[in-house]
């Protein structure tokens, strides 16, 4: 029986090991603002972290996960107030469907992680897709994060 701890609580699941972490969140967490995409790891609707870097859960199996911190897009406010990256995705007035944009936010924040004040080209590594072309937003939003 698989625990896994997401945005800091403890959740027994009676599921299989091998079920991805996108479905033991969605279905039997209940946190569905993690999003299914492609099925595939190519889209990254899915994107959550996973010890502070990004992974894309629709591929990532629950025995991966455990032992792991694992953060969703619910799991980024802290006492109510966005996660910078959020503020700045609103400021930036990024989404359009906004499908992709839980997987986009988090991949951003695991980037600020990694890379504080990132590059262009460090921003051009994020390979998650927006059917929309918010492309330039992204970017802005993200440097404007970096510097919140």
């Amino acid at each position: 029986m698989p625990t896994l701890v997401v945005n800091g609580k403890s959740h027994n699941l009676d599921i299989e090991p091998e079920m991805p972490l996108l479905w033991a969140l969605r279905n039997e967490i209940g946190l569905t603002g993690t999003k299914y995409g492609c099925g595939i790891a190519q889209c990254g609707a899915c994107t959550v972290m996973m010890d502070g870097k990004a992974v894309r859960s629709c591929v990532t199996p629950v025995s991966t996960a455990e032992g792991k911190q694992i953060t969703t897009i619910e799991g980024l406010a802290q006492n109510g107030k966005p996660h910078s990256v959020q503020a700045a995705w609103i400021a930036e007035d990024v989404p359009q469907c906004g499908y992709c944009q839980s997987g986009q936010i988090m991949a951003a924040v695991a980037l600020l992680k990694q890379k504080p004040n990132p590059t262009d080209a460090d921003i051009n590594t994020i390979t998650n897709i927006c059917r929309c072309g918010t492309y330039v937003r992204i970017r802005r939003a993200i440097h404007a994060a970096s510097k919140a």
